[in-house]
């Protein structure tokens, strides 16, 4: 692999720069790597760079982390810019050889691009991998080398996790018996002959690989049985299942079972036993007995020592399967019971010295891993899992062991509260964590409102938020978690307090009392229709808005909450609830702005920088919809930043910028400023649509100028620019709807005096991309923005207008695409518009009044009347007010601020009941022409419509003569 050394020299400097903390300097470096992707023999350079001993490590790791970064993005040949085949065969024949030379950190990364390439090519169009792996496998095992060997295995484990996670197909089925007829054999081989060499009293130097080795043999197994049993492994099970039993019973050298090296591979053997019992359970049943108690003996230490973590959730895990099958008895006996409550389970619920240390210096992960719904496996959160577990054949034991252990627990805290925090703190994510998930049929393990007034209420509403912290955020968490069942009146009742610990020193505690605060805010009640209600509305939150905004901005002062996404969203929340008056709003929006101005210097938070663009949106919609002349202060306040993302090109906020310009101009009485004019001119400029993920809020943006400001279009050609710009999205797929927003747009605010130049090449546009794009995906639209321009403009101009650039083309489109495809428009506002124009189409229309024209008229009531039957089965459509994500990260996509969104506009409101208005028209015009339009409905309305229609017509007092 020949790269020329400036090549090297240049991408050196630039990962170096890449790495810099000066923001400038990192985004040059950044964007130089992205201009120079798309250069010849880049995958290679970057791969001959990360291979290179000479280079710097961090250098090295970052290029090996952007080889493979670049294969996930153009190794697949769908991508948007496909690598070159030749570079893909250099690459190939490269990857294995180099992978076995490289150090650890690069090896990881090698070998998950090996994983990307080889979900594509493998085995298919890359046959020579797995044998070349095997081939090496058995000459590294000939000679020792353990390393190699290793490293071989390492890349054959890649190579084989698809069958974990992906579908499973048939093709997937084809792949995995390739892989079993090459590989089955010899991973038994390796397993058992390493077997051999690994005695509990070897040399730790000797004895580390061999367990490393051991353990990735046990990952491979995992991976080959993900899907069913194979036959060989159902045929060599018992030899696995000894070795498996071996090293779960055996105990090493001391430095091989403290270092973690042992515990690994006893954590990767019970995720294999846990694989067993879920999927074959009769197969593995004479084995079960043997190791429920080996993996109970692993407990009863594991427990003891932190390094043991993931070797005891494993275990417990396997447990917990274990007592919910129909092999529960096991652990049926209150002795058993006992001893696992005892011995497994409560030791388990301790926090551990690590825990606390988190808990001070690193809150974010606490919290993740302490969340409500988090996916990460921690010992407590597992142990009460095998107590649920254990619950569902044993309610009633498990009962009185809970009970009794809670109580247990709250009685040596209220012995000696300053040395025994910990056990209450216990007791409360126990009664937590036992919870019942909302809609679960079965109760409380303990009595929660006796455990809420006696053990959480004296930590909520102690005066001093920083005295035990831990067990101020275990209270908190207790409310937010039976939020929804605390009385109203007595959560208010609390809501003081929990604002006191807004100011706690501690950032889970502020992080929860936020939390809290923000979830509170969102618990619904269920009513009538059309949907739940609001618990919290603006009346009950006002009176703690002043205090509660002022601790929640104080909580983003404090050491490392800077940017606290908890508190952030908090903000947002009680901004988008409370009645705020204008002397609030100016405070908020100029601190919002200052923390906006902050991230920009260096946007790395996205859930706390969306949550930021929510809370200014916020501000900005309830108080300006409340008072309009507050618009011109928030405006001074913002253009400036706004403004700056983007002169200094803030990628990451642009489509946040947009969207926040879209609602102060929706805010804005007319005329606009200079300001927002020269931004119309930006707009306008095509160079602004080429980021993807900005298109969606620059199509809003547009639309909002289009509405405060159709005169100025039809200026300096810029309704021809705009027309420009829909032309370029009608072409693509993915941009094809957001083209039809801004010719809706256009139809709704000008006249028809003023587009009428343009209406040719509207259509013609419109048409040809028909001609390649007949799916409902734009045909839908393309009706929807037919009715509107017959609404707008009347049936005979749609008629002609279409006619115009073909004899006979209107027609040509009823048949082929209206009557067909009306009846499937969805949403309440487009179906109101179909049936409407639709209805003025055969009462207004001469080409549709004519007799010849009978069976298209016929058909066309057939669809309204399937349309409206459809809309009443379809139900009321609803908005959630909390539609805000809950992760984010920086991607091209776009993503949505819910508080700047602008509800759909009705351009029909005169018309409130679309079913009246089409049966009273229909009779109209029957009475005109009495006896002619009941024949055609006989002949071609369906049946079952001509029955919905007489129920109209009925509903109404109208009649069809």
């Amino acid at each position: 692999m020949e790269v020329p050394q400036e090549t090297l020299d240049q991408l050196s400097t630039w990962f170096l720069q890449s790495l810099s903390l000066d923001a400038s300097l990192r985004r040059a470096a950044e964007s130089s790597l992205l201009s120079a992707a798309t250069s010849p023999g880049f995958p290679l350079a970057l791969l001959k760079l990360s291979s290179l001993p000479s280079v710097d490590l961090q250098i090295r790791l970052a290029s090996a982390l952007h080889f493979k970064n670049l294969l996930k993005s153009r190794w697949a040949p769908t991508s948007d810019n496909p690598l070159p085949d030749s570079d893909k065969t250099l690459i190939k024949s490269l990857l294995l050889p180099l992978l076995l030379q490289s150090p650890p950190l690069i090896q990881s990364q090698l070998s998950e691009a090996l994983a990307i390439a080889s979900s594509h090519d493998f085995p298919s169009s890359w046959p020579s991998l797995l044998p070349d792996i095997i081939s090496s496998l058995g000459t590294s095992l000939s000679s020792g080398d353990y390393t190699s060997v290793n490293s071989l295995l390492s890349a054959a484990n890649s190579l084989f996790l698809k069958f974990r996670h992906s579908f499973d197909t048939q093709a997937l089925r084809l792949d995995l018996k390739y892989c079993l007829n090459l590989f089955a054999k010899p991973l038994l081989e390796t397993f058992l002959n390493t077997s051999n060499l690994t005695t509990p009293v070897a040399d730790p130097s000797v004895l580390k690989p061999l367990l490393e080795c051991q353990r990735l043999c046990s990952e491979i197994f995992h991976s080959l049985n993900s899907i069913e049993l194979p036959e060989f492994f159902e045929d060599h099970m018992r030899e696995w299942m000894e070795k498996f039993r071996f090293y779960l019973t055996s105990t090493f050298a001391p430095q091989v079972e403290t270092d973690g090296t042992a515990d690994a591979l006893r954590a990767s053997i019970c995720e294999n036993l846990q694989l067993y019992m879920e999927k074959n359970e009769e197969e593995f049943k004479d084995y079960l007995e043997g190791f429920a108690t080996a993996v109970w003996g692993l407990l009863m230490n594991a427990a003891k020592s932190p390094s043991r973590d993931q070797l005891a959730v494993t275990a417990i895990k396997f447990l917990t399967t274990v007592s919910t099958s129909v092999h529960h008895a096991l652990f049926g006996s209150p002795e058993v019971l006992g001893q696992i409550c005892n011995s497994v389970v409560f030791p388990n619920l301790r926090l551990r010295d690590d825990d606390e240390e988190l808990f001070e210096n690193n809150y974010v992960e606490y919290i993740r891993r302490d969340s409500e719904g988090s996916d990460t496996d921690t010992l407590r959160r597992t142990a009460c899992e095998l107590l649920k577990g254990l619950a569902v054949n044993y309610r009633e034991q498990v009962m009185g062991l809970v009970s009794a252990q809670v109580q247990s627990m709250l009685a040596a805290f209220n012995a000696n509260p300053a040395q025994n925090w910990k056990e209450k703190d216990a007791a409360i994510y126990l009664v937590v964590a036992l919870s019942p998930k909302p809609g679960a049929t079965t109760g409380y393990l303990v009595d929660v409102e006796s455990f809420f007034t006696s053990v959480i209420l004296p930590e909520l509403q102690g005066q001093d938020p920083n005295a035990v912290p831990i067990l101020k955020a275990g209270a908190l968490k207790f409310f937010t978690v039976f939020r929804e069942q605390i009385p109203k009146q007595a959560a208010l009742s609390l809501l003081p307090g929990v604002i006191r610990f807004l100011g706690s020193e501690s950032n889970v505690v502020h992080s929860y009392a936020a939390t809290c605060i923000e979830k509170l805010l969102l618990v619904k009640d269920k009513g009538p229709m059309p949907g739940p209600t609001a618990r919290y509305g603006a009346a009950d939150v006002d009176p703690y808005v002043p205090q509660m905004l002022t601790g929640l901005f104080n909580a983003l002062e404090m050491p490392d909450s800077q940017e606290n996404p908890y508190v952030m969203k908090c903000i947002m929340r009680v901004l988008g609830v409370a009645n705020i008056s204008v002397e609030v709003a100016t405070g908020c929006i100029s601190k919002l702005a200052s923390v906006l101005a902050m991230v920009c210097e260096n946007p790395k938070h996205p859930l706390f920088n969306h949550y930021l663009f929510e809370a200014i949106a916020a501000v900005i919609r309830r108080a300006g919809e409340r008072d309009a002349s507050v618009i011109l202060i928030f405006e001074k306040t913002l253009f400036p930043e706004l403004e700056k993302i983007l002169v200094k090109d803030i990628s990451e906020f642009w489509s946040y910028a947009f969207q926040i310009f879209t609602l102060l101009i929706d805010l804005h009485a007319p005329p606009l400023s200079d300001g927002y004019m020269a931004l119309f001119q930006v707009i306008l400029d095509p160079s602004s649509w080429k980021r993807s993920g900005s298109v969606p809020a620059l199509v809003r943006l547009l639309q909002a100028y289009l509405r405060k400001m159709p005169n100025e279009l039809n200026r300096e050609g810029r309704l021809g620019q705009v027309l420009g710009i829909f032309s370029q999205l009608i072409s693509t797929p993915s941009t094809e709807e957001l083209g039809f927003f801004v010719l809706n747009t256009v139809v709704e605010n000008l006249s028809y005096e003023i587009i009428s130049p343009y209406i040719s090449n509207i259509w013609g546009a419109l048409f040809s991309r028909l001609q390649n794009r007949r799916v409902y995906k734009f045909i839908s639209p393309l009706l929807i923005f037919m009715s509107l321009f017959l609404i707008k403009y009347g049936a005979g101009v749609l008629v002609d207008s279409i006619n115009s650039i073909q004899q006979g083309l209107f027609l040509m489109i009823l048949q082929q695409f209206w009557i067909s495809f009306s009846t499937k428009i969805s949403g309440s506002v487009e179906q109101k518009l179909i049936t409407v124009a639709t209805t003025r189409l055969i009462c207004e229309s001469p080409l549709l009044l004519d007799p010849a024209a009978s069976e298209n008229w016929g058909k066309l009531v057939d669809s309204i009347v399937q349309l409206l039957t459809n809309s009443d089965q379809a139900g009321a459509d609803f908005e959630d007010d909390a539609d805000v994500p809950e992760s984010i990260e920086y991607t091209g996509s776009f993503a949505r601020l819910h508080n700047a969104g602008k509800k759909e506009d009705d351009p029909l409101k005169e018309i409130h009941d679309p079913k009246q208005f089409f049966v009273s028209s229909l009779s109209r015009i029957s009475s005109q022409f009495p006896g002619r339009f009941g024949p055609v409905i006989q002949q071609f309305v369906s049946p079952a419509n001509q029955t919905a229609l007489l129920q109209l017509c009925g509903a109404y007092n109208s009649a069809i003569v």
